[in-house]
């Protein structure tokens, strides 16, 4: 029955032929009803169906959805005045940041995209995000972000801002029974890991973990086994159905039941491509991470680092 089935963001994008800007939209303005299922956003059929109709009764509905159709997100038309921005990422301080935005930036609507921090960078390549946030550790150098932004944005010229630091490591069973400690311990056998999905700073920074202590994917039990963000980790490891995850310390705390190991101290970063149209948001922006009533309500979050938020990492 279609009272039983929903959509997500890309699929309606792809049946109304429009830009996934364009739906968000639409659920931002609450003409599209939507649901969030873990990072999905989804549509009830029954509401995708009355929003077709009432689009058929108004002639002036179709025109913003149909000005919008085949661009890229970033490139959509400003609606009445207003020009949306795509802002990328999962974690709780960028609704905060957006929260600001509203207030402190006129003429721009923030849409909230729930993407891990590697697809964030390959939707800014494609036009598709304004504001990524990404986490991604390179190994090698032990540098965090700028390594793959350099080699995902090339031929752009873009912006690194950091928006706050804090600790990553190793979720385990309350007490800790298996007595894990490092990165290394990842290849015991018989250890049930519970991973994160392709594409998150999570589950980059356990396969170049695993990469750096010589251990093969395929010899962890639940390596395939994925949620899609650190509460849906850490919730598996405390019911007992794995033994260990990778995450970030705040969710063992929001679940509970779960020991939190720290193992290192990941930089969470904002990239904005630095086009001419955009210079005056950015600059707002900045001044937004900089203000300090914005550094106050991050500062009552635990785990968040803010020494360096606001600081200007990179710059092409």
């Amino acid at each position: 029955m279609s009272s039983d089935i929903s959509y997500t963001t890309e699929e309606i994008a792809k049946m109304l032929k429009i830009s996934k800007l364009t739906v968000y939209d639409l659920i931002k303005k609450g003409e599209l009803p939507s649901y969030r299922v873990g990072k999905q956003m989804r549509v009830d059929a029954a509401d995708l169906e009355a929003y077709k109709q009432r689009a058929k009764g108004t002639r002036t509905a179709s025109i913003p959805v149909q000005a919008a159709d085949n661009l890229p997100l970033s490139a959509a038309p400003a609606m009445n005045g207003v020009r949306p921005l795509v802002v990328t990422g999962q974690d709780i301080s960028l609704d905060i940041l957006v929260k600001y935005m509203e207030k402190g930036i006129p003429g721009v609507r923030p849409l909230r995209a729930y993407v891990g921090s590697l697809d964030s960078l390959i939707a800014m390549y494609r036009g598709e995000s304004d504001i990524v946030s990404t986490h991604l550790l390179d190994g090698d150098t032990g540098e965090y972000n700028i390594p793959y932004i350099r080699k995902l944005l090339v031929g752009s010229s873009y912006m690194v801002v950091n928006l706050l630091s804090r600790q990553a490591g190793l979720y385990v069973q309350k007490g800790n029974p298996l007595g894990l400690g490092g990165w290394a311990d990842l290849g015991r056998p018989g250890l049930r890991l519970m991973n994160r999905e392709k594409g998150s700073g999570a589950r980059v920074l356990l396969d170049e973990q695993l990469r750096l202590h010589s251990i093969r994917p395929q010899q962890i039990e639940g390596y395939e086994e994925e949620q899609t963000n650190h509460l849906g980790v850490a919730g598996k490891v405390a019911s007992g159905e794995a033994d260990v995850g990778v995450g970030i310390e705040k969710a063992a705390a929001i679940v509970g039941q779960v020991d939190f190991i720290p193992l290192i101290r990941e930089r969470y970063d904002l990239v904005m491509l630095k086009k001419p149209e955009n210079r005056a948001w950015i600059g707002a922006l900045l001044d937004i991470l900089r203000s300090e009533a914005f550094r106050k309500e991050l500062q009552t979050i635990a785990g968040y680092d803010l020494s360096r938020t606001g600081e200007v990492l990179f710059e092409t």
